[in-house]
């Protein structure tokens, strides 16, 4: 397995996290004809706002992963590049954003799952509380116990 790190997120990363966003969104064959066809999806405009947490995962200074939550608890994003996925990267970033919830007085993280993200989330813990419309098709919402 590599060895990766896992920090918070710099001004200086962002480039970098937009790589890994449209590389990862790119990889999931389901939805790659419908994000070519709005490219507008392919580029990652978050941020972090107060309370909110950005991790990043890298290798040899060189970003591989990121997961964003929000003050509230919501998990934002989560992405790993297609070379380092099943690696223990998404889970390792869920359990950091677990650890600074719990420490933040954040009750539970929630989520709304794309079907190809559903086993992931359910082995990290997540259950299904409901069915949501995306502009991709249907989701899963999901919450997260954490405290």
């Amino acid at each position: 397995m590599t060895e990766f790190a896992i920090r918070a997120a710099e001004a200086s990363d962002i480039p970098q996290i937009r790589h890994v966003y449209r590389t990862a969104s790119l990889s999931n064959d389901g939805e790659r004809e419908v994000l070519l066809a709005n490219p507008d999806y392919l580029v990652w405009r978050g941020g972090v706002g107060p309370g909110s947490v950005c991790l990043v995962a890298e290798v040899d200074s060189t970003i591989i992963g990121f997961a964003t939550r929000t003050a509230e608890g919501e998990l934002e994003d989560l992405f790993v590049v297609p070379e380092h996925k099943r690696r223990g990267v998404a889970t390792a970033l869920i359990d950091r954003l677990v650890a600074e919830a719990r420490a933040s007085g954040i009750a539970r993280i929630e989520v709304d799952a794309n079907p190809h993200a559903l086993a992931f989330y359910r082995s990290a813990g997540f259950v299904e509380v409901g069915r949501i419309s995306t502009q991709f098709g249907e989701g899963i919402r999901m919450v997260l116990a954490v405290q």
